[in-house]
């Protein structure tokens, strides 16, 4: 399709290949009308919560769990038993779905889960996003494959890893997509649109469809997600509960409410994750007005130290009381090349990381590059007999509302400050440039790093931060080494905008909630149609 086109209310403004169509026809576009009829109000509504919830922590930096869902807290229940082919996912590998050599060698990396990104790992340019969902459409029926320029081929082998799909979070819209000339929610149109092209077919196949929903901030959210699934089920005549999803729990007061969400999911969930990049980043945004919840460079943030480790600690406990898997987080190391000494080094963090994770109880770890998949496998296959550790009971220590937002010390030092300049400026220079999972000095950085970086920027401007050397972090600090990290990268295409838009968000008097919104106009609007 050439040109904007509508269905009913529902209106496509961007072109659309003719050999995309199928994924958006008129039976499908009318599902995404009903979907976003019927949901969007409540999602904005839930959105509207979330700013006063974050006007409040402005004025006084506490959260506690919800009293009026104490008897969920405090009652007996579990989630429905996930399937057997389900019930180990030790290894599970991320990616963006855009990128079709990546989707095969993601499922065919030897991990349990591939989880197929369309957030913080793809950056939501028009073609990105219809290439994932012909990508996955194509995955789930085994007929993806890829001829790349030297005349290889990739196809997806046998046993390939278990599909999960991770939809936009709530916040962000889908401009392409326009209901009564409004744009609907990115959520609902990834979610939507690989629903109803893929659910009853994975259902017939003798599989679930199944998802990880990111940036969950309440069990209101959750709720809402629960909603939608029944009626997807419903729409599509499939069995009610047939989806399933994992939270991930990576904002801070998502934290107070993991009971309440698997309640609330119940009948769909997989469990609970713990999102420790986004985490991270909640936390810095949550309480960012309190100069005792600063934190130190981002590689003295790490998940063996208090909030980080009390808030892991409690989502196992929740979950396996409630029979559901605890996943652990996301090592950013990949592989690296040319040199065998860092490559080991590297190799060996992961390893520490992922013993760590299964020696706290997790039934299962991420990786975000098929090279570590081997690493992760053989530390839990090592430590972990069983499909999973969910029969971990024990009691854990009680962890409290305090634990919760305890802080971590540290320095902040010029070579953190110049390293969160440099790897913010490439991340969004990539994600400008339709590519949201960027290597980037021997780590994996997607958004929610990035976010990493430019919060704690905020942070230590707002506060007047002090080096360990004893200067000051203010903006004129930060000017001269911005200035100086970005004539160390080459001219590329989007660097200077990348480099204006990150210094505006950082030296805001206020803090921007989400650096992708304030890139996406400018990605919608240098999008080269092709």
């Amino acid at each position: 399709m050439s040109e904007a086109y509508m269905q009913n209310r529902l209106e496509i403004v961007r072109p659309l290949d003719p050999e995309n169509a199928f994924l958006l026809d008129e039976e499908c576009m009318k599902f995404l009308e009903d979907l976003v009829s019927k949901f969007k109000g409540t999602r904005d509504d839930l959105l509207s919560r979330r700013k006063v919830l974050q006007d409040k922590l402005l004025m006084k930096p506490e959260l506690s769990f919800p009293e009026e869902t104490r008897e969920i807290r405090e009652s007996s229940w579990n989630i429905a038993r996930l399937p057997e082919y389900l019930q180990d996912r030790r290894v599970e590998i991320t990616g963006p779905s855009g990128d079709v050599k990546m989707v095969i060698n993601a499922f065919n990396s030897g991990a349990r889960v591939y989880m197929s990104d369309f957030e913080d790992a793809q950056s939501p340019t028009w073609k990105g996003l219809i290439s994932g969902q012909k990508n996955l459409f194509e995955a789930v029926r085994g007929i993806l494959e890829y001829t790349n320029e030297d005349g290889k081929k990739y196809s997806i082998g046998k046993n390939p890893a278990n599909l999960f799909v991770r939809p936009r979070g709530l916040h962000l819209p889908e401009k392409n997509v326009l209901l009564d000339g409004t744009p609907i929610p990115g959520a609902f149109f990834d979610f939507g649109v690989f629903i109803f092209n893929n659910g009853k077919f994975i259902v017939d196949s003798g599989k679930l469809p199944c998802f990880y929903i990111p940036k969950t901030e309440s069990y209101l959210e959750a709720r809402l997600w629960n909603d939608i699934f029944s009626f997807a089920e419903d729409y599509l005549k499939i069995k009610r509960g047939s989806i399933k999803a994992t939270f991930l729990i990576e904002t801070l007061p998502a934290a107070f409410n993991m009971d309440e969400i698997l309640y609330e999911v119940r009948e769909h969930s997989a469990g609970l994750n713990c999102g420790r990049w986004d985490y991270i980043f909640s936390y810095i945004k949550k309480l960012r007005n309190f100069k005792e919840f600063v934190l130190p460079d981002r590689n003295s943030v790490s998940m063996d130290r208090g909030f980080l480790l009390n808030y892991s600690k409690l989502l196992i406990k929740t979950c396996h009381r409630r029979g559901a898997h605890a996943m652990g987080g996301m090592s950013a190391f990949i592989p690296v090349k040319g040199n065998e000494i860092e490559n080991q080094a590297a190799m060996n963090k992961v390893r520490e990381d992922k013993e760590r994770e299964v020696g706290l109880g997790h039934d299962g770890t991420w990786v975000a590059h098929p090279g570590l998949v081997p690493v992760a496998m053989d530390v839990f296959n090592k430590h972990m007999k069983s499909p999973n550790q969910i029969h971990r009971v024990a009691q854990l220590e009680i962890i409290t509302e305090t634990d919760l937002l305890n802080p971590i010390s540290g320095e902040i030092t010029e070579n953190g400050l110049r390293t969160n300049i440099s790897v913010g400026i490439q991340y969004l220079q990539s994600w400008l440039s339709g590519k949201g999972a960027a290597p980037i000095n021997h780590l994996m950085e997607d958004a929610a790093t990035a976010e990493i970086s430019r919060s704690q920027l905020w942070q230590w401007i707002h506060h007047n931060a002090k080096l360990n050397d004893g200067r000051t972090v203010n903006t004129n600090l930060v000017s001269s080494l911005l200035k100086d990290e970005v004539q160390k990268l080459p001219e590329s295409t989007y660097l200077t905008q990348a480099s204006e838009i990150f210094r505006d968000i950082s030296f805001k008097t206020e803090f921007t909630e989400f650096m992708t919104l304030a890139a996406y106009d400018f990605l919608m609007d240098n999008e080269v149609i092709q």
